[in-house]
């Protein structure tokens, strides 16, 4: 693939890969937008040897979501659930934690389970791409999705009350 078909593709899908990505990021979009920009870089330099045009999406989410995984194990814990759940819990705001209550509940899910929720949900990949994506079995990604249902409808129901 040439630079200029990379800057194509890359275009193209870059509006979806950030919303993913900031979607795993729990709504930091700050940090979204750093993890994007890493995987758009470490994409480009090994673009070279990338033939399939048609699974540049899947190759960029899974660039994207493994950059994010090695940021996760990079990342130190600083401020538990709990405190940060009274920090940000002031409702009067014009709408930016909107989603709080999700985005809480989301990073909750470990890794696999939120990252194939967002896949099938938020982006309408198929149980098969995100397979590829996430590097699972199509039976694993089955049941990713069914624990992540499970697991969301439950705290979302506490966090209801």
């Amino acid at each position: 693939m040439d630079r200029q078909q990379f800057i194509t593709h890359a275009e193209a899908c870059q509006k979806a890969l950030r919303r993913f990505l900031t979607a795993l990021c729990c709504g930091d979009s700050l940090l979204a937008d750093d993890i994007a920009q890493e995987t758009l870089i470490k994409a480009y330099l090994s673009s070279e040897g990338f033939r399939n045009a048609d699974s540049f999406n899947a190759w960029i989410y899974r660039i994207g979501y493994n950059t994010f995984l090695n940021h996760r194990r990079a990342q130190k814990q600083t401020v538990g659930y709990d405190e940060a759940a009274a920090i940000t819990s002031d409702k009067t705001s014009d709408g930016a934690f909107r989603y709080q209550d999700l985005y809480a509940s989301l990073d909750r899910l470990p890794d696999k389970e939120r990252s194939s929720i967002l896949l099938f949900y938020m982006e309408g990949y198929s149980i098969k791409e995100i397979a590829v994506i996430t590097e699972a079995s199509e039976n694993a990604v089955k049941q990713y999705l069914s624990r992540g249902r499970n697991h969301l409808r439950t705290m979302m129901n506490l966090q209801s009350y």
